[in-house]
C-alpha cells in the first residue's frame, strides 16, 4: 500500500449483536476488504479504524455502509455480498449508477425465499436478470462463469413452483463436454448423464429440503434431463431452464425454443466464449441471439466480469481470459459466428 497522503478514519457501530456478522468469522470480511481495497483496518470492540489514502477510505466506508444496512434490515452478509459491494465501489461506473447499485445491495427489490434462505441479487445485473424473468416468457442470461446465471434461474424457478405459478420445473443441459460421447461412457443412461447435470442438482440441494426434492423428482414436478430428452414434447405450465446453451447446435436450440407451451417460461443461460462444440460448428446460443434480438416478450441480460461473485480469484481469471480473447477474437476455441 502506498504511504502517500495516508489518513485514518474511525467508524463505530451501535449494535453489538450485529458487529460479529459485519466483521465475519475470525474477521474474514475485514481481511477481504483490506486486501481488495489495499488499505489497513484495525478493529476494537464495535469500532474499526481505516488507514489509507482518502479515495480508498471513502470506498471502504461505502462498503461498510452497505453491509451494515443489510444487517439492520435483517438481510444476510456473506462473502459474496462483501465481494459485490467491493466490486461496485471499484467499478468505473458513473456516480448515479453507483448510487443505484449501492441502494440495490442495501435493500434488493427482488427477494426469493427458498429452504428458509433469502436469496437476493448481489449486482445490478443480477437484479435486472430477475426482473427480466418475472416480466418475459423467454430470457437469455449471457456471460461468464460465477455470475449467478444458473443459480438465480433455479432460485426463481423454485419460487414459481412453490407459489403455484407453474406446475413443473424442467432443467436441462446439452450433453456435450470435452469431445466425449455418452454412448461410450460406462454405466446406465442415468449414470452417464448425471455428471453433466450435477451443477443443477447442487443448486436444487441448496434451495430445497432433501425430502421435498426427492419427492418432486419422483413425481415429476421437477425434471432434470439432457436436452435430447426434450424432443417431441410441448411443455405447458412449466418453467424450463436450458443451461450451458453455448453447447447447443442451431438445430437443438430451435428444438428447445419450440417446446414452450401455454403459461410457461424458458430461461436460457450460457457463455458464448466457452463452447465445447467441434471447431467450426456455430453455437445455437449465438444463432438464437442473432435471430431473436428485439423479439416481443424476449429479454437478453448480459453479465460481465464485474458480476462475478464467487471470489476475487475467479474474477481475475475471467478478466484475464476476456482480455486474451478480445486481443485474439478468432482463436482459442471461440465458436464461429
Amino acid at each position: 500500500m502506498t504511504k502517500q497522503a495516508v489518513r485514518r478514519v474511525g467508524l463505530q457501530f451501535d449494535d453489538n449483536a450485529l458487529v460479529p456478522l459485519l466483521f465475519g468469522e475470525h474477521d474474514m470480511f475485514l481481511a477481504q476488504i483490506e486486501e481488495e481495497l489495499d488499505i489497513e483496518i484495525a478493529s476494537r470492540g464495535n469500532e474499526v479504524v481505516i488507514i489509507g489514502p482518502k479515495p480508498k477510505i471513502v470506498a471502504a466506508q461505502a462498503v461498510f455502509d452497505v453491509l451494515w444496512e443489510r444487517l439492520l434490515k435483517g438481510l444476510p452478509v456473506a462473502t459474496e455480498d462483501v465481494t459485490a459491494a467491493i466490486n461496485v465501489v471499484k467499478s468505473p461506473m458513473n456516480q448515479g449508477s453507483r448510487d443505484m447499485a449501492m441502494a440495490a445491495l442495501k435493500e434488493p427489490q427482488v427477494k426469493l425465499q427458498t429452504k428458509n434462505k433469502q436469496i437476493t441479487p448481489r449486482t445490478p445485473t443480477q437484479a435486472e436478470y430477475l426482473e427480466a424473468i418475472k416480466n418475459n416468457a423467454l430470457v437469455f442470461g449471457l456471460g461468464p462463469a460465477g455470475t449467478g446465471k444458473t443459480f438465480l434461474a433455479v432460485a426463481q424457478a423454485v419460487t414459481m413452483l412453490q407459489s403455484g405459478e407453474v406446475d413443473r420445473m424442467i432443467l436441462t443441459r446439452p450433453a456435450v463436454e470435452a469431445g466425449e460421447s455418452l454412448g461410450f461412457l460406462p454405466g446406465t443412461m442415468q449414470e452417464k448423464i448425471d455428471p453433466y447435470l450435477r451443477p443443477i442438482y447442487d443448486a436444487l440441494n441448496y434451495m430445497l429440503p432433501a425430502e421435498q426434492l426427492a419427492r418432486r423428482l419422483a413425481d415429476g414436478t421437477i425434471e432434470i434431463a439432457p436436452l435430447a430428452f426434450m424432443r417431441g414434447r410441448t411443455l405447458g405450465s412449466a418453467v424450463v431452464i436450458l443451461d450451458e446453451a453455448q453447447n447447443t447446435t442451431p438445430t437443438q436450440m430451435k428444438m428447445a425454443l419450440t417446446r414452450i407451451g401455454e403459461n410457461s417460461k424458458m430461461i436460457i443461460t450460457g457463455d458464448l466464449s466457452q463452447t465445447d462444440l467441434p471447431h467450426g460448428q456455430k453455437s445455437g446460443l449465438r444463432d438464437a441471439v442473432e435471430v431473436l434480438k428485439g423479439g416481443k416478450d424476449i429479454a437478453f441480460v448480459a453479465f460481465g466480469d464485474a458480476d462475478v461473485v464467487r471470489s476475487r480469484l475467479v474474477r481475475e481469471i475471467v478478466a484475464a481470459y476476456e482480455k486474451r480473447d478480445a486481443a485474439n477474437p478468432n482463436k482459442y476455441g471461440k465458436d464461429t459466428p
